[in-house]
């Protein structure tokens, strides 16, 4: 479901959309390489099929939720959310990014919220993500949202010597039967 907010909407990408969704992985890539786990070349290194199979699979699976943030006919943010493979009670948030020229009008924020929606509406008990310590705004972000760091600091990929810091936030649990 689309949600519409403030000249943007937030809503999940279509699987036929893998070209967009791949064009704006890369731009977050190049825009802010200190903020993934992943980095632009190996991202550009991956096959169309490739592309095409994560994003079908998002639509799909039912673990998956890749969210678009769109002004204009134009996207302006990502984010995506997944089921733990561990733990079907966490929901992971990966590759959250807002483009330069959306940010400071709450795409972020919508995003945040839309991720918290469809992980809370599975029965999720959190939702967790690791953010870059050096990003600050990022991190206030998650904060005002409600996470708090969870677990030590680690590098943000092998032989980076950045370091991310685990966040999470507890969600609110099932609706429970009232006992008779």
């Amino acid at each position: 479901m689309a949600r519409l907010a403030a000249g943007f909407i937030i809503r999940p990408f279509t699987a036929e959309e893998w070209p967009a969704y791949r064009a704006i992985r890369l731009r977050a890539l190049a825009d802010a390489p200190d903020a993934f786990g992943s980095t632009l070349a190996a991202e550009e290194a991956l096959a169309p099929e490739t592309w095409a199979a994560r994003l079908a699979r998002s639509t799909t699976s039912g673990i998956d939720r890749a969210l678009a943030a769109e002004a204009n006919g134009e996207l302006i943010g990502l984010a995506w959310a997944k089921e733990d493979a561990d733990d079907r009670s966490i929901v992971n948030l990966f590759q959250m990014w807002v483009a330069p020229e959306a940010r400071g009008q709450g795409v972020a924020g919508a995003l945040l919220d839309e991720a918290v929606c469809w992980a809370t509406g599975r029965g999720a008990q959190a939702l967790q993500l690791g953010v870059t310590c050096t990003n600050a705004e990022a991190v206030r972000l998650y904060e005002r949202a409600g996470f708090v760091e969870a677990g030590v600091r680690e590098p943000l990929r092998p032989g980076s010597e950045l370091m991310e810091q685990r966040m999470r936030l507890t969600l609110a649990g099932p609706a429970r039967e009232e006992m008779p």
